[in-house]
């Protein structure tokens, strides 16, 4: 028997002018995403060719690892806001909040309301891919309780979860909502995360998407999703994200 192979479509099809990607790592040097400002405009242009124009962009805010602070993140973002005007690249809008690890030193920063939300109340929040912290709920609790809403960012990767899915659900009744990668859906990640991330989507656990770009092999693999069966299981998390969209 043959199998037809499903016919590809462009990439604009997803992203039309009003989508946002509301998680990247496009800011230089500050966390393992883009290296250097060169960088950050070449995986712009690549992005754009895509059809996605609009960034709030999410450098990792993780300990003494990537202990980056909201000045840094604001002052590196000015550094590429004036860099996409010097290439008259006028069509991109880029902002940028954090990708924030569940720890201790993000805790001590959510006491004292120094947050970089994706917009209004929107934290966007990780874990370990080890393990969950010991305290998830009371953090999660912790972060309602200050007044933010937490997007779990790429839940499918989480791989301790994979063998009982009764903890995605546990975490959508705490509060949570969920970020998909989008590479989660070719093998990026391996077979395992793929499977999750089908499972979630049947089970419409998902709110939104991001792309979590950090080079260029991301974007060089981001043609794989480009199907019309694809763009009909995420269309509706695809809308989701248009709200966040900023003047």
């Amino acid at each position: 028997m043959f199998f037809l192979k499903e016919k590809s479509i462009p990439l604009t099809e997803f992203f039309t002018d009003d989508f946002v990607d509301i998680h990247s790592h496009l800011l230089p040097g500050i966390d393992d995403g883009a290296k250097d400002i060169d960088h950050s405009i070449s995986l712009i242009k690549k992005m754009s060719s895509y059809g996605i124009k609009n960034f709030i962009t999410t450098p990792h805010v993780l300990g003494d690892v990537y202990p980056n602070s909201t000045e840094t993140i604001k002052n590196t973002l000015l550094e590429v806001q004036n860099a996409l005007k010097e290439h008259n690249l006028n069509d991109i809008s880029i902002n940028a909040a954090a990708e924030y690890m569940m720890d201790e030193k993000f805790m001590e920063r959510l006491a004292v309301g120094d947050i970089l939300t994706l917009k209004d109340n929107y934290v966007l929040v990780e874990m370990s891919y080890f393990n969950a912290p010991y305290n998830l709920y009371d953090i999660l609790f912790e972060i309602q309780l200050k007044g933010y809403k937490p997007v779990l960012a790429h839940p499918e990767r989480y791989i301790f979860y994979h063998n009982d899915f009764q903890n995605f659900y546990k975490l959508k009744k705490a509060g949570c909502l969920f970020q998909l990668n989008l590479l989660s859906l070719t093998e990026q990640y391996g077979k395992s995360v793929k499977a999750t991330a089908e499972k979630l989507i049947k089970e419409n656990l998902y709110d939104f998407v991001g792309s979590d770009t950090h080079h260029h092999n991301h974007l060089n693999l981001m043609p794989k999703i480009g199907t019309k069966k694809v763009l009909k299981k995420i269309q509706d998390f695809i809308i989701n994200n248009k709200k966040f969209i900023f003047n």
